[in-house]
């Protein structure tokens, strides 16, 4: 489905990233493993790829910096000669009501999920622009949709960054380049396993089907919007929530 196609996935060392490189290295895709400089796991997850058969490199950066972002599409350039498909996966939380919410907290979560999400939308539009073909996915979050008391810093950045996919999917789109969102529900992850237990009851007992995500919910919607099953799609924002918001 994906066979010879080069993917770009960020914040991919672990989690959902990595659940979705995985995903997209079964289909045939090459894979460049993105994560922080400090990452631990990058490196493990581009040799288990490398052993699914396809070819994979890491390249390191912050995706909060120009020149960051500019070297990882020049290395993956440079390596496999175009991208087709871009995942942008990196985020943060930093909860807090709002009242006590710090600038600096404010900051860092627009920084990382919306901001570096632009970074990477600006950079990697010329290589697709003249490839004339791309596919570039959004991971936003179904509190985006919804909003979220104790995390309006993280919520605003979701948001935005639907709005960002829209927008995207506007411009580019007579250049053959597709834009889509994945806002992921309650998903099982490391960003999750931190919340108190009264909280993972409290949206439990909200989902209607009864049971929490996994990262491969994610990412295989993010493989179907990454191939052409889904070549007649573009500027959506798909719900994988268990039904939570309908």
């Amino acid at each position: 489905m994906l066979k010879g196609k080069v993917a770009v996935i960020t914040g991919s060392g672990r989690g959902i990233g990595k659940a979705i490189a995985v995903k997209l290295a079964s289909y045939g895709a090459n894979i460049v493993i993105n994560d922080i400089p400090s990452s631990d796991y990058a490196d493990e997850t581009c040799e288990e790829i490398k052993a699914m058969g396809v070819d994979s490199i890491v390249i390191k950066g912050d995706v909060r910096k120009t020149e960051d972002v500019k070297r990882l599409i020049s290395e993956t350039m440079d390596k496999f000669g175009k991208i087709d498909i871009f995942v942008n996966n990196a985020g943060v939380t930093r909860d807090g009501l709002m009242i006590r919410m710090s600038e600096e907290d404010w900051d860092l979560v627009m920084d990382i999920n919306l901001k570096g999400a632009f970074n990477c939308i600006k950079a990697v539009a010329r290589p697709m622009m003249k490839q004339r073909s791309g596919a570039i996915i959004n991971i936003a979050s179904i509190v985006g949709v919804m909003g979220n008391p104790g995390q309006a810093n993280y919520v605003a950045s979701k948001a935005g960054l639907i709005g960002l996919t829209k927008t995207t999917a506007k411009e580019f789109a007579s250049r053959g380049i597709r834009c889509n969102a994945v806002a992921p529900g309650f998903i099982r992850s490391a960003m999750t396993d931190v919340l108190a237990d009264d909280v993972k009851q409290k949206y439990f007992d909200s989902i209607p089907l009864g049971k929490f995500g996994e990262t491969e919910d994610i990412a295989d919607v993010v493989a179907f919007l990454a191939s052409d099953m889904s070549k007649y799609v573009t500027g959506q924002v798909i719900n994988v929530d268990g039904g939570l918001v309908m």
